[in-house]
């Protein structure tokens, strides 16, 4: 693959398809390339095949604002949101503007120029690309690995392990006796989807998470949907579901405590009685500093109910030809342990930026309004939030980067980049968030600033004034023409 085009796409995921779909609608007339590294549209919900795996928030954030989701399930199976990315690809015709198997190792921008030549690799080979903007879709964890700690005695191991994030298609679980190590997300999904036919699945943590039950169809979007039609039903539901969301939210950050209480006493009316909640389900952690887990219809406490899953609290001190020894000298029986340990995060896939024969060191770096880098131009990247559903920020990304262009075409400009010369905005992390994978790595992505347009918001509302309405030309940044 050569050429040129006027907007170059890297990723193929969720975001990926959204941004390309904005950008086609917007610019008929202008050219545009999807670059995906792997050999199919989807991503994430391409790569993750383990039982269970679904979203953690509802679809009507999470699905696209220019296409209703119409299933009656809100919180949807892979295989449902994996759908639903391609068809969005097909019908736009979009499908045939991705060059699969194409990673993207580099890309060199020529102030000369006002261009990026990006570099990939497709089939053991180097292939170039020229591009007046790039376009970054490649989210914000490590495709090829996820996050395996070293475990003691792992090799004495006589069972199988396996991490999520690579799932053996073949792998029989079947009657077995299953340990999930972990309590995030992927373990609070895995539980209840292995309980169905292991003979007894066990959830190993640390410490607890919160999670909190919610019906896996939403009666209102459902009904409205029969009501009004998908196109309005969608936009009421999701406005809704933003609004509850943010209710929530600013209720964990504020009171803490009543959010704790009623998260507690949530969980403990779906446990039997006498069960040691305050061990289990009562984490150290204030709601929100973690991302909060969804368990859709109660799933996971409905296992634990039923005798087919329990949970335990402790440390490994090693594994055992049978099973593992935790530190508190008991000993869990297993034929398979599933390493729910969490994800890798890297930064824009791992490529290499370069401006005009310097190397960008990302640390270095401030995120302007969440998505673009200080001192680079002509370049968007989409970083989600993370208390909310990502596709929400993408939507806002895709909007204002159709906006920022088409200020640039009618201009006459050929160059754009953010530029920080106030020297009263102080640093800080891109992702002000507790997570282990984001404080394993947050060293090494761009930083954050004390203030706008620097400062990394959270909030969907106030991103909507600011990126689908705020002005373009606001100062910090700056217009050139070639």
């Amino acid at each position: 693959m050569t050429g040129h085009v006027d907007v170059l796409i890297v990723g193929a995921g969720l975001s990926g398809i959204g941004a390309a779909h904005h950008i086609q609608s917007a610019f008929p007339r202008r050219t545009f390339a999807v670059l995906e590294a792997r050999d199919a549209i989807g991503g994430t919900w391409d790569l993750f095949r383990y039982p269970g795996v679904r979203s953690d928030s509802d679809m009507h954030t999470l699905g696209y604002r220019f296409r209703p989701w119409t299933q009656a399930k809100s919180i949807a199976d892979g295989p449902s949101i994996l759908s639903y990315i391609r068809r969005t690809a097909e019908d736009a015709g979009i499908e045939r503007a991705i060059r699969f198997g194409h990673k993207v190792v580099q890309a060199s921008w020529s102030t000369q120029d006002s261009r990026w030549t990006v570099t990939a690799e497709h089939k053991g080979k180097p292939v170039r690309i020229t591009a007046s903007f790039l376009y970054l879709c490649t989210g914000y964890y490590d495709y090829d690995a996820g996050h395996m700690p070293e475990f003691p005695g792992i090799e004495k191991f006589g069972g199988t392990v396996v991490h999520p994030q690579h799932w053996p298609q073949d792998l029989d679980y079947a009657g077995k006796k299953v340990v999930v190590i972990g309590s995030g997300a992927t373990a609070v999904t895995l539980v209840p989807a292995l309980a169905a036919d292991a003979g007894h699945v066990t959830m190993l943590q640390r410490s607890p998470t919160y999670i909190a039950s919610m019906p896996g169809e939403d009666k209102i979007a459902n009904r409205l949907r029969r009501l009004l039609g998908d196109g309005r039903a969608y936009a009421i539901t999701r406005w809704k579901n933003v609004a509850l969301a943010t209710l929530l939210y600013q209720l964990s950050r504020r009171r803490p405590g009543v959010m704790k209480s009623l998260l507690r006493k949530a969980v403990q009316k779906q446990l039997p009685r006498g069960y040691d909640v305050d061990t289990h389900f009562n984490p150290r952690y204030q709601p929100w500093d973690q991302r909060l887990c969804l368990a859709p219809d109660g799933d996971i406490f409905r296992v634990i109910r039923r005798g087919r899953a329990s949970v335990v609290t402790d440390h490994i001190k090693e594994f055992t030809p049978s099973g593992l020894r935790l530190e508190s000298g008991a000993t869990l029986d297993a034929d398979v342990v599933v390493a729910a340990t969490g994800l890798r995060l890297l930064a824009f896939g791992g490529m290499r930026l370069i401006i005009d024969g310097n190397d960008v060191k990302l640390p270095e770096t401030m995120a302007y309004k969440g998505m673009m880098l200080s001192g680079v131009p002509n370049l968007v990247f989409t970083v989600g939030y993370t208390n909310a559903s990502w596709t929400l920020k993408a939507d806002l990304v895709s909007e204002y980067t159709v906006r920022l262009l088409r200020h640039m075409y009618r201009n006459g400009y050929t160059r754009c980049v953010p530029t920080n010369d106030d020297p009263s905005v102080t640093e800080q992390p891109l992702l002000d968030f507790q997570a282990g994978y984001v404080l394993r790595a947050i060293h090494e992505f761009p930083k954050a600033g004390s203030r706008a347009p620097w400062k990394l918001g959270m909030s969907y509302a106030h991103d909507v004034v600011t990126l689908r309405y705020g002005k373009i030309d606001d100062g910090a940044m700056r217009f050139a023409r070639a």
